[in-house]
């Protein structure tokens, strides 16, 4: 536990936190990795470049720092980070680097205000959130390695069938080199990948949501060929596999799953933010129970219309099954035409008892979510799931 007088000097920093922004978490990134450059085999480094993992940072050292006394308010956050994490194999030796590096960078940005007091109480504070999340993430290791299909770090899979299911989006199946069983995910949830394409210095490791209910054999992932290749590294490689290729995976992780209960349930999508929500709608539809299943898909074409034969099919299938499509450009094969408007089918949506999914561009997101409040959805009923570094919506 801290002190009343640690939580005092951590908590009067929040303003010093505020005034820097990410001139923080950039100085630390730049710190660490030229200090430990091996850790870029770890780190997305296409995040550091777009500046999404800075603001992040610096998003999560602010909030901690706001709710030191408090922090069962960064339950659900911390539940997410730790998840992450488990995707990346982060292990407890690497805390003490990434805690020398924040605390060397704040001395250096701001020696005046850190003094050697509140060095020591960011140094407890630290050492405090290193210790919960070690903690949680040595449960999420342990259950990766101790159930039926599970493994430790790194495991071997070749890619069995390769699939284009869009002009964009290409499905990957993934089955064991060594033929033993999978462990079971939670649908929703996401796999890390490891890869070292020719370009890249160093490996890099993404995560993919996984696209289809658990069987116990293999993983599916569904990847969107980025248009910039700076920007798809990872995703533009895999396109670039052939099927007997060989891919290197960690267990499935996230905290972004279907919730298990008789409830209405409602999946909302855009691009390719469907691949959780495909996992999903599989899951619920081989069940035997009557829950209502609503999806809802937007896009941009008719070209980028994933899965689009799979969901036609699904929904002849299962009278409980309603699905809607909007293309923004193009009115050919969707119900509707331009950006998703919640409004135009809220009469056939279990306002106020159902779940909702989200999963999409951040933008899509907090869209659909503000809609939603507006028609009187609970907040406690709208999950999401952010793909990159989260942030709120």
């Amino acid at each position: 536990m801290l002190s009343d007088k640690t939580i005092e000097i951590v908590k009067s920093t929040v303003p010093l936190l505020a005034e820097a922004g990410t001139v923080v978490t950039e100085h630390f990134y730049n710190r660490m990795f030229s200090h430990n450059p091996e850790l870029q085999d770890i780190f997305n480094m296409a995040n550091q470049r777009s500046g999404r993992q800075q603001f992040a940072l610096f998003n999560a050292l602010a909030a901690y720092a706001q709710n030191i006394d408090n922090l069962a308010v960064l339950k659900e956050a911390l539940a997410r980070i730790n998840h992450k994490h488990a995707s990346m194999h982060i292990l407890p030796e690497h805390y003490p680097i990434v805690g020398g590096h924040l605390i060397g960078t704040l001395k250096e940005l701001i020696p005046e205000q850190f003094t050697p007091e509140v060095e020591y109480a960011w140094r407890e504070a630290y050492a405090l959130l290193a210790d919960i999340c070690i903690t949680e993430e040595a449960a999420l290791y342990e259950h990766s390695k101790n159930n039926h299909g599970g493994w430790s770090g790194t495991r071997q899979f070749v890619i069995t069938k390769k699939q284009p299911e869009s002009a964009l989006v290409t499905s990957f199946a993934l089955t064991p080199v060594d033929g033993k069983a999978v462990i079971t995910h939670k649908p929703g949830q996401y796999l890390g990948i490891k890869v070292k394409p020719e370009e890249a210095q160093y490996s890099e490791i993404r995560q993919y949501s996984i696209s289809q209910q658990s069987n116990g054999e293999n993983y599916r992932i569904s990847v969107k060929k980025e248009l910039q290749p700076a920007a798809g590294i990872v995703s533009n490689y895999l396109h670039l596999l052939d099927e007997g290729s060989v891919v290197e995976l960690y267990p499935p992780a996230g905290d972004f799953f279907l919730r298990v209960n008789n409830k209405p349930v409602v999946l909302i999508s855009a691009g390719v933010g469907q691949t959780p929500m495909l996992a999903m709608l599989q899951t619920l539809l081989s069940d035997q129970s009557n829950q209502a299943v609503t999806y809802l898909h937007a896009c941009e074409n008719e070209q980028q219309h994933s899965f689009s034969q799979f969901l036609t099919e699904q929904a002849a299938a299962h009278s409980r099954l309603n699905h809607y499509t909007w293309l923004n450009h193009g009115a050919e094969g969707a119900d509707f035409k331009g950006l998703m408007d919640i409004c135009v089918v809220a009469d056939q949506l279990p306002l106020a008892q159902g779940d909702f999914y989200i999963c999409g561009p951040t933008g899509f997101m907090a869209a659909i979510k503000q809609q939603l409040l507006i028609l009187g959805v609970d907040t406690a009923r709208i999950h999401y799931e952010i793909f990159g570094p989260h942030q709120d919506i």
